[in-house]
């Protein structure tokens, strides 16, 4: 890898892990924003920001942001006389399945091609490889026209997630509502053995069961560690904790519902998550004024759904309304980022650097006094994290699993990548910040 790839890597790995940890505090910090009764001394009887509907709009806002970023570089290859992005030249490229780098000789760097060129795993592989009969393997159809619409679905998965998430993370610590979503790699192995036909070895399943305990073991912390600091009360909700790690079913569907559309369909990562970006802006704006008529005038003022009470708490709160505006830039160069790491190395890296990110998030919250350290969440977080590595391959799994490894078993990358969000993110996703 010459200086330049190296330095351009690095400028990735960076801008991915602080765009992502800026995203999530800036949820947290507007969780945390007090809009109204703040003069109380009782804490209890202020009223903080909650408005996680708003929040998931904020997401989506990000993502659309990336299919502006998709056509504006098609104009410039067409306007350069390159080959259109949906033609095969620039179609996606595969993620490599080890550390190598993908980008191409000619663009040292990858500057560009991330933009377009970022495929889902294996796309090379399959147009290379031929069936046990020796014939050529089906090549993949542009998606194009009507086709765009089969992203609703999996958009509608991450619309579900992301609000979830956002109103677990109202009760929960910024650290741990990171952690929990760890707890997606569970859902998408288990998932994907059962709609995708997945033969998992052995020593994955063995992995899935550690990721479990890791999760149990993080939620625990979060319940009977529960402590607040003189600085901000934070409360470690088992309602919270549920919330997160339930709406990880719901991205699990998303991932695995993407993989059958990309298994199908050429289409650019940062195409896809801009498409579920606009999608969900549209679902957004079409719920919001039906749930606010149909449960938030019924609620309390300001209540998760009374959208006018939302609105105010925006427009009237200026940190509010500046952390909204950054959540919007930085989910939209969280994706960008995340694309071109995975891109520039392997999904694999990328999941590996992502981890810092929980780091970063948990230090961060620590030097805020947002939280308070706590020696069983440590142990949750090196358990989760020990399982997620042997399921994507990054550490070996012991002497007696490895046994097991068949020698085709592939490493499925997407997994631990996301979005986000997108697939992972893209996937990771997406949706994954």
């Amino acid at each position: 890898m010459g200086q330049l790839t190296q330095t351009f890597v690095a400028m990735l790995v960076v801008g991915m892990l602080f765009t992502g940890t800026v995203n999530t505090l800036l949820n947290k910090l507007q969780d945390l924003t007090c809009v109204s009764h703040c003069d109380e001394p009782d804490k209890t009887k202020r009223h903080y920001f909650e408005q996680p509907v708003f929040q998931t709009l904020n997401m989506f806002i990000g993502e659309v942001a990336c299919l502006f970023v998709y056509h504006i570089a098609l104009l410039v290859e067409r306007l350069s006389s390159k080959p259109p992005a949906s033609s095969s030249a620039a179609a996606y490229h595969p993620i490599s399945t080890d550390d190598a780098p993908a980008a191409s000789s000619q663009d040292p760097a990858g500057e560009t091609s991330p933009l377009i060129s970022d495929h889902a795993r294996r796309q090379q592989q399959d147009s290379e490889a031929q069936d046990e009969n020796g014939e050529a393997a089906v090549e993949r159809e542009p998606l194009v026209g009507w086709r765009n619409l089969l992203f609703v679905l999996p958009t509608l998965c991450d619309l579900t997630a992301t609000t979830l998430m956002n109103v677990g993370l109202i009760y929960i610590s910024a650290s741990i509502y990171q952690m929990l979503r760890g707890s997606v790699v569970l859902f998408t192995g288990t998932l994907s053995a059962i709609f995708l036909g997945r033969n998992h070895p052995l020593y994955r399943w063995f992995a899935l069961v550690t990721v479990f305990a890791g999760v149990a073991i993080v939620g625990l912390s979060g319940v009977v560690q529960a402590s607040g600091t003189a600085a901000v009360p934070i409360t470690g909700s088992p309602i919270g904790i549920l919330l997160v790690v339930l709406a990880q079913t719901f991205t699990a569907m998303q991932f695995v519902i993407e993989e059958k559309i990309m298994a199908r369909y050429e289409v650019p990562a940062i195409k896809a998550v801009g498409l579920e970006g606009l999608f969900g802006l549209i679902c957004v704006g079409v719920g919001m004024p039906i749930l606010h008529y149909t449960i938030g005038i019924h609620g309390a003022p300001g209540n998760f759904f009374d959208m006018y009470g939302g609105y105010r708490q925006v427009v009237d709160n200026p940190q509010v309304l500046w952390a909204g505006v950054g959540i919007i830039f930085s989910i939209a160069f969280f994706n960008w980022f995340g694309l071109s790491v995975t891109r520039s190395i392997s999904a694999t890296s990328r999941s590996t650097i992502d981890t810092c990110r929980t780091l970063f998030i948990w230090v961060v919250s620590l030097a805020l006094q947002w939280e308070s350290f706590k020696w069983l969440q440590v142990v949750g977080f090196a358990v989760l994290i020990y399982g997620t590595f042997v399921f994507n391959n990054v550490i070996r799994p012991p002497a007696f699993f490895a046994r097991f490894t068949t020698d085709d078993s592939r490493i499925h990358e997407e997994v631990a990548s996301h979005h986000p969000r997108p697939q992972q993110q893209q996937q990771q996703q997406q949706h994954d910040a």
